[in-house]
């Protein structure tokens, strides 16, 4: 999957496909506090550019805070 695929509003399974990495791993990811999360019940959301920053380096974890 490449970025410009990718929707504004990541789904877990968006992560899973991007980084090529298994569902567990992607969970794992999106519960360690590394970018911002959004829980909606059971369903993670990641905006599409706090994604990328944490993807690219370009923001750490203080920041997303």
């Amino acid at each position: 999957m490449r970025r410009e695929d990718l929707p504004d509003v990541l789904e877990a399974e968006d992560i899973k496909k991007f980084l090529n990495i298994g569902i567990n791993q992607t969970y794992d990811l999106c519960s360690s506090g590394q970018f911002h999360v959004i829980r909606i019940g059971r369903r993670i959301r990641v905006s599409k550019q706090v994604f990328l920053n944490w993807f690219e380096g370009s923001q750490s974890a203080e920041e997303v805070s």
